[in-house]
């Protein structure tokens, strides 16, 4: 069984930083507080903050990777392994590959998002963060619901959120860098994705039949779910009747605290917080932080976001280092049901994420530990083997 000791660093043990040593073995952690007896290989954190491992439920990023220019497309796997650097890089070490499947071809539509469950399947033992699948079904997207149906009594689906962007989609029809990006990613032309557009629109009754059936599947299989940009309490209210225990990206403050009354939790963005606000427009997260009304941060669009919140957060008195660290840790572990990770303590899976805080505002991550695996490492001195005993010198004859 590979041992790891790290040692010397500033630890996040639940609300406190503490200076102190840990014991890896295997996948786990093993010790909290001890001297290495054991001779095991070791990491010297000094001067580091030594930190649970962050736990990402929406990130959509890796679609760069896919298609990082309109028509411009890369096989999943490269992107799936480009994505994984990325995501351990920035100290992510559970990821949910937030995949839209979509009533629109191309990027969002069906034939990626079968390449893309099939591709983590398969590339798991491969990838450094333990990637999981989020499956976000756009509401129109009638004819999947059989086969979606399918895959959440199969278990191949990790989290399940109901996305609807319909209106936003009409009213982007009159809008010309909007529809251009929209069109672009389908690779339709314009005419027929106008056409395509009305054609689904016309189906819209048939459409709360399929999210109480899809609802239920979920429910029988014991997949956590997600409702997307919930614009109202009756909207939330709706959901959370059905199952529903997350909200995604509330767009208003009475949304989001229903939510909270109701004891849901609550995602927005990670890059709302870096950037002070949110780039649509809508709710501010670190006002709805501030006010108890967001339990989680996600990466969203941007990886390197959920590290750079927290230390925002921080910085500017919104919540103390420990209570935003939960947001991207504990928080988001509890939400998708991972009892085993999210905190430093013995029998946790041993995710670990080690940054130098030296600079304000631009944590740099040192190295990262992901099921007891170093997996990415940029001060190769801190990497120190036990000093084995000398024997005897033995006089020549």
């Amino acid at each position: 069984m590979t041992e790891l000791f790290i040692e010397g660093g500033r630890a996040l043990l639940g609300h406190e930083v503490l200076e102190t040593a840990l014991r890896l073995a295997g996948r786990e952690i093993v010790a909290v507080g001890t001297d290495n007896s054991h001779g095991s290989p070791s990491i010297d954190a000094g001067g580091l903050l030594v930190l649970p491992g962050i736990v990402d439920l929406h990130g959509d990023a890796f679609e760069r990777q896919m298609m990082p220019r309109p028509g411009v497309d890369f096989p999943v796997d490269v992107a799936l392994i480009d994505s994984d650097r990325q995501a351990v890089s920035n100290g992510i070490t559970t990821v949910y590959h937030a995949t839209t499947w979509s009533w629109e071809p191309g990027l969002r539509g069906a034939d990626n998002a079968r390449k893309m469950l099939e591709a983590i399947e398969q590339m798991r033992p491969l990838l450094a963060a333990d990637t999981r699948f989020h499956l976000r079904q756009e509401t129109f997207n009638l004819d999947a619901e059989s086969e979606i149906i399918d895959w959440l009594s199969e278990g191949r689906v990790d989290l399940f959120a109901f996305n609807d962007h319909m209106d936003s989609t009409v009213a982007s029809l009159a809008k010309p860098l909007k529809r251009s990006r929209m069109v672009e990613r389908t690779g339709l032309a314009n005419e027929a994705f106008d056409d395509l557009v009305q054609s689904v629109v016309t189906r819209s009754h048939d459409v709360p039949a399929s999210i109480a059936r899809l609802a239920q599947a979920a429910r029988t299989a014991g997949v956590r779910m997600l409702s997307h940009d919930d614009e109202s309490p009756t909207m939330r209210q709706a959901f959370r009747a059905q199952g529903v225990a997350i909200a995604e990206f509330p767009v208003n403050e009475e949304t989001a605290r229903d939510a909270a009354e109701a004891g849901d939790f609550i995602v927005f963005g990670a890059p709302n917080v870096v950037r002070g606000g949110s780039h649509t427009g809508w709710t501010k997260a670190s006002d709805m932080i501030a006010k108890g009304l967001c339990s989680v941060l996600a990466s969203d669009y941007y990886y390197p976001a959920p590290l750079l919140a927290a230390f925002r957060l921080a910085a500017d008195g919104v919540l103390p280092l420990a209570a935003a660290w939960q947001l991207i840790s504990s928080a988001p572990a509890r939400a998708a049901g991972l009892a085993d990770r999210g905190m430093l303590a013995t029998g946790q899976r041993a995710d670990i994420v080690l940054v130098d805080d030296s600079v304000p505002l631009r944590p740099r991550v040192v190295a990262v530990v992901a099921a007891g695996r170093l997996v990415y490492l940029t001060e190769a001195n801190r990497l120190v083997r036990s000093p084995v005993t000398p024997r005897k010198a033995v006089a020549a004859a």
